[in-house]
């Protein structure tokens, strides 16, 4: 069966070897944003004979046809993320580095009111927050305004 980046790649003209699916497959199955190292390590698990200059070369031409979306979350890596996963952006912990997907479509009107007020058009828009957790003495961090679809992921 066909993994969704499979698909994508497909239907975007890459060329689709043996271990080209197995990395878009395990792009498709990540519930977080990997970096190459993590790709790599868990490719190896469905494939031995994939090296990190492979996973490295599929990464980068996979962000070239627009499948991929390179993230910079800090720690020096760059992370991954399917590119047709919708609007949201992140909130990144950096105490632990898990990030936190959210969407908010009063950010989102927000952005366009401001775009238009410069004149723009909004085409597109990226909302990368950090933060650290907030907390009172002696008792657990504070519960914010959550968004309505959010998810969490510790960074590798």
């Amino acid at each position: 069966m066909e993994s969704r980046i499979e698909r994508l790649c497909i239907e975007r003209g890459v060329k689709m070897t043996g271990q080209r699916r197995v990395i878009a497959r395990v792009l498709s199955d990540a519930g977080d944003h990997p970096d190459v190292e993590e790709l790599y390590r868990r490719a190896t698990q469905l494939d031995q004979h994939i090296s990190i200059a492979t996973v490295y070369r599929t990464v980068r031409l996979f962000e070239e046809k627009g499948i991929l979306e390179r993230r910079d979350f800090g720690g020096g890596r760059a992370r991954y993320e399917p590119s047709e996963e919708g609007h949201h952006y992140h909130l990144i912990d950096v105490d632990t580095g898990k990030v936190i997907e959210f969407q908010d479509s009063e950010h989102e009107e927000l952005m366009r009111v401001i775009a238009m007020r410069l004149g723009f058009d909004l085409i597109s828009l990226r909302l990368e927050l950090f933060g650290r957790k907030q907390t009172v003495a002696g008792q657990k961090p504070i519960a914010g305004r959550r968004a309505p679809h959010q998810t969490e992921e510790p960074v590798k």
